[in-house]
């Protein structure tokens, strides 16, 4: 297994080398703005790629590629150049005509056209290689440019420093980290890098990150941002989003005896400049810090699998990291695995201030325009008893969760983001585009990196543990879980402090708890760890808590794993009995992790009913709604 980091983003810009379906390609024009023109680095067949179905292809193959000859557009090649290359070609050629050639024809050739006999060999295997003629054409001699001779390790301690000590609010100058640099180089007893090679990797830092590492955020935005547009910072995609949660105006039943559950919480994430919604999260637990970082992560990937788990036609061409997020200043809403995973990413997350609307405006008036659209569905709640008189919700309930979300993403996909806003003056689809591609009077922005590793970002905001691994494996929460891999760090102390163990980062999530999630510091790669007890059910984190709950009313004082399992297994009964009778046992069924490897089939159209709410005298919402209507949302 490689050692190296995956890359966390990659640009889908011309020249970037890509796989998409185990082949590889070279970028070569943007089509638009989830789209892209490719040649084939086999066949140099051109054709055109979804860029959310893109994956980067590593360092070593790039460079590999790059030494074929085509690292750039064949119209850079200068005339001279590309007359060599013609050259060099007609000579090989007649190689390639004769497959019965011998070592005889090939001296003969080469005294034709003036070179060695190696040297034509050196040709013919470097277009054989490469398949195309751009391969020949005479590189410089020396080093390319941007290439790093050092080995591995002064690398890493290098780039360890500059990251210590140099991209800090403290602004040590460049002479401070060769100082360290050269400090740690003779502790770990490694040879230490010549100090014009340091400066060389400060000044190969992105000029606009390290301000803003360096405490100068104002100065590189006002440096390097586009200019600023109405709302504060909001002037480009993603450069401002706002996340807010709601209770959704509508009972939900459960999926076996479709009987009412109650009222899920939405959570969304807008883009403030486009309005697009880039993020949703759906769920009948009360919002929390969880619920703003499961939606974070699912607005900076891309939407294609999701969109296809629920079966929604359309497309949702919105992914990568935004630069500030405006969230709720609720205590429930600040968590530390929230926050240090928008500084791994970047993103400046701030808390809305109190008696600041505008801050929160933009999401608020798209809440309102949700709540229009969910009292169209049947077991609508209206936004009052007054609204709802006559219409029992409870009994014209219809959709499980699962369908509401589909409904909800249906939506946003193919009708909010569509239909012409009132304030942009266009779809937010429109806007959203004209923000990434430009137009003749504005340039855009580009299209934002995609995730090079969407899983490990989705991690990356999971709620984390510390924890030594001991001989029965690693515990949290009471129970036990164990793998191989683990063995190598059975009883391990801390590098810093023998006489301490050391600590692992473990990640969770709270959906299924079945498995956690180990990060192995050597190949710096995540792996998930088992029940120690393979023979233990699944279960979710709410569960687990409602489990550890009833144990305690219990007086247990000494609670284990068995005694955890045998109580799930007890409420789990009490639950299945109950389920047909009260809501409550509906609603905790619906925490039950679903089986392992049973992936639910995509939804259609008559997958459910959606019967018509019938309209009720003086009811203002029975009306024709015009776009963007404001509607106050009850809390």
């Amino acid at each position: 297994m490689s050692n190296r980091l995956p890359q966390a983003f990659f640009a889908a810009e011309p020249g970037q080398v890509v796989r998409s379906a185990n082949r590889v390609y070279r970028i070569t024009h943007l089509v638009s703005i989830d789209s892209v023109f490719a040649v084939d680095i086999q066949t140099n067949e051109s054709t055109r790629l979804r860029i959310d179905s893109l994956e980067p292809v590593d360092e070593e193959a790039q460079a590999t590629d790059q030494t074929s000859g085509m690292d750039r557009d064949l119209l850079l090649y200068s005339e001279k150049d590309w007359q060599e290359a013609q050259r060099r070609f007609q000579a090989i050629k007649l190689l390639l005509d004769n497959p019965l050639r011998t070592r005889a024809d090939a001296e003969q050739i080469a005294q034709q056209y003036d070179v060695h006999t190696a040297t034509l060999y050196k040709w013919l295997k470097a277009y054989q290689e490469a398949g195309h003629v751009s391969a020949l054409v005479p590189t410089k001699r020396g080093r390319r440019a941007g290439t790093k001779m050092l080995q591995g390790e002064q690398e890493k301690l290098i780039a360890t420093v500059i990251d210590d000590e140099f991209l800090t609010r403290q602004r040590m100058k460049p002479q401070d980290v060769i100082d360290e640099v050269m400090r740690r180089a003779r502790l770990a007893k490694i040879e230490a890098p010549h100090p014009n090679t340091i400066r060389k990797r400060i000044k190969m830092l992105p000029a606009a990150e390290t301000l803003r590492r360096r405490g100068h955020r104002e100065l590189a935005r006002n440096k390097y941002d586009p200019i600023r547009g109405e709302f504060p910072g909001a002037d480009f995609p993603l450069a401002v989003v706002q996340i807010d949660h709601t209770p959704a105006d509508i009972i939900l039943v459960d999926d076996v005896h479709r009987q009412p559950i109650g009222r899920p919480w939405l959570t969304f994430a807008i883009d403030v400049y486009s309005r697009m919604i880039v993020g949703i999260h759906i769920t009948f637990e009360k919002p929390s810090s969880t619920s703003v970082a499961m939606c974070i992560s699912q607005a900076i990937c891309p939407k294609r699998e999701y969109l296809a788990e629920l079966g929604v036609s359309g497309e949702w061409p919105v992914w990568g990291t935004m630069n500030v997020i405006h969230c709720d200043n609720a205590k429930e809403f600040r968590g530390i695995v929230l926050e240090r995973a928008c500084k791994e990413y970047a993103i400046d997350l701030q808390w809305r201030p109190p008696l600041r609307p505008h801050y929160g405006g933009h999401i608020e008036r798209y809440m309102g325009t949700m709540a229009n659209q969910i009292r169209k569905w049947p077991g609508t709640t209206f936004s009052n008893t007054t609204q709802r008189k006559g219409y029992d919700s409870e009994a014209e309930s219809a959709l499980t969760l699962r369908e509401f979300e589909y409904l909800v993403v249906e939506f946003v996909v193919n009708v909010y983001h569509q239909r012409n806003h009132s304030e942009l003056g266009m779809p937010p689809r429109k806007k959203w585009e004209l923000g990434i591609l430009g137009d003749a009077t504005k340039p855009g922005v580009g299209i934002p990196p995609v995730p090079g590793d969407p899983a490990r970002l989705q991690l990356d905001f999971m709620p984390f543990y510390e924890r030594s691994v001991q001989q029965y494996g690693i515990q949290i929460e009471c129970i036990n879980y164990y793998d191989p891999v683990l063995d190598p760090y059975i009883n391990s102390t801390d590098p810093d402090n023998p006489k301490m163990r050391r600590s692992f980062l473990i990640r969770r999530n709270p959906r299924d708890i079945s498995k956690v999630y180990f990060f192995d510091p050597i190949a710096k790669s995540y792996y998930p760890i088992p029940y120690r007890d393979m023979g233990h059910p699944a279960m979710s984190a709410w569960e687990l808590k409602e489990v550890q709950r009833k144990l305690k009313e219990e007086g247990r004082s000494n609670i284990d794993e068995h005694a955890i399992f045998d109580a799930l297994g007890r409420m789990r009964s009490v639950v299945e009995q109950s389920v047909h009778k009260t809501k409550a046992a509906r609603r905790q069924a619906t925490r039950t992790p679903p089986k392992a490897m049973v992936k639910e089939k995509p939804l259609t159209d008559t997958d459910f009913v959606v019967r018509p709410v019938p309209v009720i005298e003086d009811d203002p919402f029975a009306q024709p709604i015009q776009p963007f209507d404001d509607v106050a949302v009850s809390r």
